[in-house]
C-alpha cells in the first residue's frame, strides 16, 4: 500500500512534542558534560552557536516542509531540485545521521543505568563502551522502542506527547536543583579561565559534544509531515519552538552543570580532567541529593527512550521517501491500511540499528558520527530552497520568507564551518561513510540510458566535488582542527566560509526541472483541481 494510507492525525502540539522530544533525548544527560570537558565554561556559547546554526538551517527546511508535507521529507527536497544523485547523497547522509541516533538513545539509557548500586549494574558499562550484557539490554531497548511503533501512530502520538512533557520537566527541575543547592562562581575562572582551550575548542564542541546531535531532532516533524492535520501552519511552528525551548533549557543545565562541579575535581586536571559515568547523577550525589539522583536514572531511561520511540517512527517515514525516490525495493514504501505504519520500513531500520549498536557501544563515538553525518545532511536544504524558487516558482509555498535569499548562503556557511570544527581525521571517516552508500545508487541508476542519467550526473557533480574539497580543507587546516596546519588558524575559518559559498552557488546553477519536480508539480495540480471542485461543490450546495 502506498503512502496514502498515513493518518493526517498530528496536530501542532503533537509535532512540536516529535520536535522537542528529538530533542531532548540523551544529549541533556551528557552534553553539558561533554562540552564542558571540551571547551569550560565556554562550552554556554557552544549551545547558543549550535543553537544559531539549526535554526538558521531549519529555517530552509520549514519552507521545503510547507511545500512538500510528505512522509520523510527531509530525504526528498534534494531529490526533486537537483534529481536522484544529489538527492540520493542527502538522502543517505540524512538516513545514516538519523537512524544511528537511535542505538545512542538506547546506549545513553543503559549507560547512566551502569551507576545504579547493583552489581549487575555495574557490569553493564566498563568505563569507555557497553559490555556484552550492556548490549544485550540496549538491543532489548531497541525492539521496545520499535514495536511501539507497529500497531498506530495515534499511539505513538499519545505515548510520546506524555513523555515529552516528562522529558521536559526532569532536566528543568535538575537546573534548577543544582543551581540552588551548588552554585560557585569562581569555576568561571578556576582551571584556565572561561575558555581555557581556545575558541577552537568551542566550536569542536558545537560539532562533537552531542550539541548538533541534540538539535537535529527539529527534522521530526518535518519526517512526519504527512500525518500533519494542518502542515503549513503547524510544522514551521513546530520546528521553531522546539528549537528554542530546548535551547533554553540546555543552557541552564549547562549553567547549573558548570557551578556544580566540586572544586577539587577542577584542581588536577581541570576541566578536560572530569570524568563522571553518569554526570548529572554524580553531581546530585555529591551534593547529597539523592532524590535527584534517583529522578535522574529514571529519566536517563525514559529521555532517551522516548527520543529513541521517535527515532523509529521518524527513520520508517524516511525509508518510504527513500523508495519513492526509486533507490530501494517496493516492498520498503508499503504502509499499513489499518494501522497506517509502514512496517517493512520500521523492521530493515530495527536491523541497521542493531548493526550500529553492535560497532558503536559508547555514547560518544555515536554522537560524533552522527553530528558530522547530519551536517554533510543538511547543506542541501539552503540550496534546494533557493533552487526551487528558480526552477519552480509556481509552486504553492505556504511558509515563504523574505529573508531566505540571505537565511539560506548563511546557513551554507554554517553548516560547512560546523563539518570542519568536527576535526580531521572524523571528518574523513564519515565523508567516507557517505561513499559506502554510492553502490546502491549506482544499482538503480547506472542502469538507465546514457541520455537518461547524465543530467542527473551533471547537477549532482556538485555536491560530490564539496565532500572531496571539505575532506582536502580538513586535512590540510590548522592543527586546531586536527589538520597538517597548511592553512593557519583563523584563515582556515575564512577559507571555509568561501568554499561553502562557491558551492552554494554552484549548486543553485546546477539544478533542474527533474522527473521527481515534475511528478510533484502534477500532484499539486490534481490536488488544487479537487481542491477547487470541492469548493464549487459547497457553493452549489450552499445556493440550493
Amino acid at each position: 500500500m502506498s503512502g496514502s494510507n498515513y493518518r493526517r492525525s498530528l496536530g501542532t502540539v503533537s509535532l512540536t512534542a516529535v520536535g522537542l522530544g528529538s530533542i531532548i533525548g540523551s544529549g541533556w544527560l551528557f552534553g553539558a558534560a561533554k562540552a564542558a570537558h571540551l571547551a569550560g565554561p565556554a562550552a554556554i556559547l557552544a549551545w547558543v552557536i549550535g543553537a544559531v546554526v539549526a535554526l538558521t538551517i531549519a529555517l530552509t527546511y520549514t519552507e521545503l516542509g510547507s511545500m512538500f508535507p510528505k512522509a520523510g521529507g527531509m530525504v526528498r527536497y534534494g531529490q526533486y531540485s537537483h534529481g536522484s544523485l544529489a538527492g540520493y547523497l542527502a538522502a543517505w547522509a540524512n538516513w545514516i545521521a538519523i537512524v544511528s541516533v537511535i542505538p545512542g538513545e538506547a546506549t545513553a539509557s543503559v549507560q547512566y543505568m551502569a551507576s545504579w548500586k547493583w552489581a549487575w549494574a555495574k557490569g553493564l558499562y566498563d568505563g569507555k563502551e557497553l559490555t556484552l550484557s550492556g548490549v544485550a539490554l540496549a538491543s532489548v531497548l531497541l525492539i521496545v522502542y520499535f514495536g511501539l511503533n507497529w500497531f498506530a501512530i495515534s499511539l505513538f502520538a499519545k505515548t510520546n506527547t506524555a513523555i515529552t512533557v516528562f522529558k521536559i520537566v526532569v532536566p528543568t527541575l535538575t537546573a534548577v536543583t543544582l543551581m540552588l543547592s551548588h552554585f560557585d562562581t569562581h569555576n568561571l575562572h578556576r582551571a584556565g579561565g572561561f575558555a581555557p582551550s581556545g575558541w577552537s575548542a568551542v566550536f569542536n564542541a558545537v560539532a562533537v559534544s552531542g550539541i548538533v546531535w541534540a538539535f537535529n531532532g527539529f527534522q521530526s516533524p518535518l519526517n512526519m509531515a504527512a500525518e500533519a492535520r494542518n502542515p503549513k501552519k503547524s510544522l514551521p511552528k513546530a520546528v521553531i519552538s522546539s528549537i528554542l525551548i530546548a535551547l533554553v533549557i540546555y543552557v541552564a543545565l549547562q549553567i547549573a552543570f558548570l557551578m556544580a562541579v566540586p572544586a577539587h575535581d577542577l584542581s588536577s586536571g581541570g576541566w578536560a580532567g572530569l570524568n563522571f559515568d553518569s554526570p548529572l547523577a554524580d553531581l546530585a550525589i555529591a551534593w547529597g541529593i539523592n532524590w535527584l539522583a534517583i529522578t535522574l536514572y529514571a529519566d536517563a531511561f525514559i529521555s532517551p527512550s522516548g527520543t529513541g520511540m521517535i527515532y523509529a517512527a521518524t527513520t520508517s517515514r524516511m525509508i518510504h521517501g527513500v523508495q519513492e525516490n526509486g533507490h530501494l525495493p517496493k516492498i520498503f514504501g508499503r504502509v499499513d491500511p489499518k494501522t497506517g505504519v509502514p512496517r517493512p520500513a520500521l523492521v530493515l531500520n530495527l536491523v541497521v540499528a542493531f548493526a550500529f549498536l553492535a560497532v558503536f557501544r559508547g555514547w560518544g563515538s555515536l554522537a560524533a558520527i552522527v553530528s558530522v553525518a547530519t551536517v554533510i545532511s543538511y547543506i542541501t536544504g539552503p540550496v534546494a530552497v533557493m533552487s526551487l524558487r528558480r526552477i519552480a516558482p509556481d509552486l504553492p509555498r505556504p511558509v515563504m520568507l523574505k529573508a531566505m535569499p540571505v537565511i539560506a548562503p548563511v546557513a551554507m556557511v554554517f553548516g560547512s564551518l560546523v563539518l570542519y570544527w568536527a576535526k580531521w581525521p572524523l571528518t574523513g571517516k564519515v565523508i567516507l561513510l557517505m561513499a559506502i552508500g554510492l553502490p546502491i545508487w549506482a544499482w538503480y541508476e547506472l542502469r538507465k540510458p546514457w541520455e537518461q542519467l547524465k543530467p542527473h550526473l551533471k547537477a549532482g557533480v556538485w555536491m560530490i566535488a564539496y565532500l572531496f574539497v571539505m575532506a582536502a580543507v580538513s586535512y590540510a587546516g590548522s592543527k586546531d582542527y586536527g589538520g597538517r596546519g597548511w592553512i593557519p588558524e583563523g584563515v582556515d575559518l575564512g577559507v571555509v566560509a568561501v568554499i561553502g559559498l562557491v558551492f552554494y552557488v554552484w549548486g543553485l546553477r546546477s539544478a533542474w526541472p527533474n522527473p521527481s519536480l515534475a511528478e510533484v508539480l502534477r500532484e499539486a495540480e490534481e490536488s488544487a483541481a479537487d481542491t477547487a471542485g470541492d469548493d464549487e461543490g459547497d457553493r452549489v450546495a450552499s445556493t440550493a
